[in-house]
């Protein structure tokens, strides 16, 4: 039986509400201030002595003004989506929702990425030195490749891996082999699944804000999720793959714990199966076991939880059968961390830079609408104390969870700059705060969003 939940209107919605505006906007501009500060010292500190090793701080990424085939579509695409994506998303049907999500993100991220032509922006994203196509050749014995993976992680070893490659499992190595291998190799492929894939995170976040909260909150959130400004780096990043199958696996748990699904416990084992594979695709990302816990916390269930274990357990006994060790992996990782840039971009800057690289990738409406959620965090952990939480509270104790994955993985240290592209898979969670927001006030916030996105690809040359 499906698990009900009491619903209430959103926090931060229109009625009684008006006076939160301006602290919206406080918080938007404290959100400035932040950028601002960590591109005023970050530039200061790089010209100084070199120690950030980014050419335009806090953003891995060089001041490169331009605009590309992708440009009129990108304008285009934020215009439709500020013009008719909120009354849309109220009255679409509910079996278009999804898809339609879908399909406005992958424009959205495909403008984005051609603003930089179809081979810069796209083909040869993956195939610089630092990135996994390199070392396609050397996985003909996947076996042998997995046995040895280890043994190349290390700057100094021999035919140590490129940066990308020996900073991730080789469960993200291995999905580019197995591309090729089906006739879907090269840069281009990669690019293309990578953004195609990646997208479909918006779809698996609405997945999970219908079943956590309520469909009113699920639509609100829906043009929010889909302008994100994160889409610069979702195009073409490997991450964004990552973001996507981690964002899956948390929604079939919510599926599967509200029973809204016909297969509870077939999807509470898919579940577990992804967060296994997303534990080989990055090794930050195992923080995503908070999301999954809240998850459970907040339909007060256990249930699902043998059945995720299992499914979670299938992916690393795959990989430690074959001979690949995880814990040695990281521990090395760590060292090779150290070798390079890592060990010499100071801490003491990245550790607040990092979140103005996360208000940039998530917008000042995200911004807005984390204020909010923090301001009503105090009666969302009252209610949840008592079972009586409502939509817009459940909406708000995970966002703020999955702010709380994103802290701990900015002061473990092993994320210093780049994290505008790495975080994905948290900056995703955030975004839904902004269905907190005024109604009246959402093509505003969206504009804002969209004005960040079209700012950053017309003026910088993004990273990686």
């Amino acid at each position: 039986m499906k698990t009900e939940y009491r619903t209430a209107r959103p926090v931060g919605d229109d009625t009684g509400h008006r006076t939160g505006r301006r602290r919206d906007l406080i918080a938007a501009a404290a959100g400035i201030l932040l950028v601002t500060a960590a591109v005023l010292v970050g530039r200061s500190i790089q010209d100084s002595d070199g120690s950030l090793y980014v050419h335009w701080p806090p953003l891995l990424a060089s001041w490169y003004p331009h605009t590309g085939p992708g440009t009129p579509a990108a304008v285009v695409v934020a215009a439709a989506v500020v013009a008719y994506g909120p009354p849309l998303a109220d009255r679409i049907r509910q079996r278009a929702l999804l898809p339609t999500a879908w399909a406005a993100s992958l424009a959205w991220v495909l403008s984005l990425a051609l603003i930089d032509g179809w081979g810069r922006g796209i083909a040869e994203r993956l195939t610089t030195k630092h990135e996994y196509l390199q070392v396609i050749d050397r996985f003909q014995d996947i076996g042998a490749a997995l046995r040895g993976f280890d043994d190349h992680i290390l700057i100094g070893s021999p035919g140590n891996w490129p940066a990308h490659v020996a900073g991730h499992p080789p469960g993200a190595t291995l999905t580019f082999v197995l591309l090729d291998r089906i006739g879907l190799g090269g840069g281009a492929w990669a690019g293309v699944w990578c953004i195609v894939v990646g997208s479909s995170a918006v779809p698996a976040a609405l997945v999970t804000l219908r079943a956590l909260a309520d469909e009113r909150l699920a639509r609100r959130a829906a043009p929010f999720l889909v302008l994100a400004p994160v889409a610069v780096w979702t195009g073409t990043s490997a991450d964004a793959y990552f973001a996507a199958v981690a964002a899956w696996s948390v929604a079939l748990l919510a599926l599967a714990a509200t029973r809204s699904v016909r297969l509870p416990r077939a999807a509470a084992f898919a579940s577990g199966l992804l967060y296994g594979l997303t534990c080989y695709l990055s090794y930050g990302l195992t923080l995503i076991a908070i999301l999954l816990l809240t998850v459970l916390v907040l339909t007060r269930t256990a249930r699902p939880f043998p059945l995720v274990l299992l499914g979670a357990l299938v992916v690393p006994a795959a990989f430690t059968l074959a001979g690949y060790n995880w814990w040695e992996g990281y521990r090395l990782l760590v060292e090779r961390y150290y070798q390079g840039a890592g060990g010499l971009r100071p801490y003491s800057y990245w550790v607040w830079a990092n979140l103005a690289c996360t208000t940039i990738a998530a917008g000042l409406a995200t911004v807005a609408g984390l204020r909010r959620a923090a301001a009503g965090a105090p009666g969302a952990v009252r209610a949840l104390r008592t079972g009586t939480t409502c939509a817009s509270q459940r909406l708000i104790l995970l966002t703020l969870m999955a702010l709380l994955a994103l802290l701990a993985a900015d002061l473990s240290g092993m994320s210093k700059a780049e994290t505008e592209r790495i975080w994905q898979p948290f900056i995703l969670w955030l975004l839904p705060a902004a269905a907190l927001l005024p109604t009246g006030t959402r093509r505003g916030w969206l504009t804002a969003q969209a004005v960040v996105a079209l700012l950053v690809n017309h003026l910088l040359w993004t990273g990686w």
